[in-house]
């Protein structure tokens, strides 16, 4: 499908460069066969019910973006140049005091294999380029620990700040468990413990998966047609007790209900093609790409938040709610004002456009 088809004005002031007050103190833009309606996020539990499953994504942020200095190279005067390198996933090597991994860097000019950067005490080095602009670093010693001391939330540059103080908590979700994303689930920001409360005090229950956020995710669509669209894959866990709050839901008649696209990627790449609407327990990787045409197998209902023109995001959304449906509802966001993006309001579409594909 034509990648031009899923672009519309979004005004650089709708853009939510910081979080509210209140975790779940956004708008709700409540999406229904036909229907339009303006709610907050704090009525979001009394949308879900006895049999509905609510299913979450526990990843948690690591602090991957890092600033380095590109050491001297003879011939260039490059001394000092700094280097910022966001670290996506580890590669296994066989070294018990090294580690490698694969990153995106931006730099005065081209990173290219052996360059030298440092921070701190620590020395890293440019080991390889891949396709797609990704590089492979080495890193003496843990990574995680290097990050730790020296590294920095990766928020969005569109919010065309540096992290601080206030995304410590309010970029991560509060039911996030495993370090290892290189982006937030954001459809997750909005929702507290007590609200979670909520959910289960209507009789609806809560499950958890795992999917890692990275480039796949959130790399920006270059191609004229979604097709051509190289999606990297990223890591993700079904586990045994998922899988039979599914099973346990579609007996009973309840609704699966994603929290975010990558909930919705999660539990398709796991469907079980045998048992449909069921999802069988694993742990791999998915570089699944979804756009308009395609038949949703698990995932009955969705919160999520408002996408990047254009984006991967935004083409899986349409295909879940139905293009027309979508984006009618996206030009009445832009003209009631809510705001876009990670930081952004929540759009809750009750149903799908489609059945269960048999």
């Amino acid at each position: 499908m034509r990648t031009d088809l899923f672009d519309y004005v979004l005004p650089d002031e709708l853009i939510a460069s910081a979080p509210l007050a209140a975790r779940d103190g956004g708008r709700m833009c409540v999406v229904g066969n036909g229907t339009l309606q303006h709610a907050l996020v704090r009525d979001f539990p009394g949308e879900l019910g006895p049999g509905d499953l609510l299913v979450l994504n526990d990843t948690k942020v690591r602090p991957a973006r890092l600033y380095c200095r590109r050491s001297a190279t003879v011939g260039q005067n490059d001394e000092g140049g700094k280097v910022e390198l966001l670290f996506l996933e580890r590669i296994s090597v066989e070294a018990p005091d090294a580690q490698r991994w694969t990153a995106l860097g931006r730099a005065n000019r081209p990173l290219r294999p052996g360059d030298a950067l440092t921070v701190g005490e620590i020395q890293l080095r440019v080991r390889a380029k891949q396709e797609g602009g990704l590089l492979e670093i080495d890193v003496p010693g843990d990574l995680d620990a290097l990050l730790e001391h020296h590294g920095e939330l990766p928020i969005p540059p569109y919010m065309r700040r540096a992290a601080d103080e206030r995304d410590q908590a309010r970029y991560q979700t509060v039911f996030a468990r495993h370090l290892g994303s290189a982006a937030a689930p954001t459809a997750g920001l909005h929702l507290t413990t007590e609200l979670l409360g909520e959910v289960e005090a209507r009789g609806a229950r809560i499950e958890r998966l795992t999917l890692h956020v990275g480039i796949g995710t959130f790399r920006p669509v270059v191609a004229a047609d979604l097709d051509d669209h190289a999606m990297h894959s990223e890591a993700f866990d079904v586990s045994d007790g998922l899988a039979d709050a599914v099973r346990q839901t579609r007996a009973a008649g309840g609704r699966v209900v994603a929290v975010g696209t990558t909930v919705v990627r999660a539990l398709e790449a796991a469907a079980d093609l045998e048992h449909p609407g069921e999802v069988r327990a694993m742990s791999g990787r998915t570089s699944l790409l979804i756009q308009p045409g395609y038949r949703f197998r698990v995932v009955d209902a969705l919160l999520t938040n408002f996408h990047m023109p254009k984006s991967t995001l935004l083409a899986l959304v349409s295909a879940f709610a139905g293009y027309e449906r979508l984006f009618s509802a996206y030009r009445a966001a832009v003209d009631a004002r809510y705001r876009f993006l990670s930081y952004g309001d929540a759009m809750w579409i009750p149903a799908r456009s489609q059945e269960v594909a048999r």
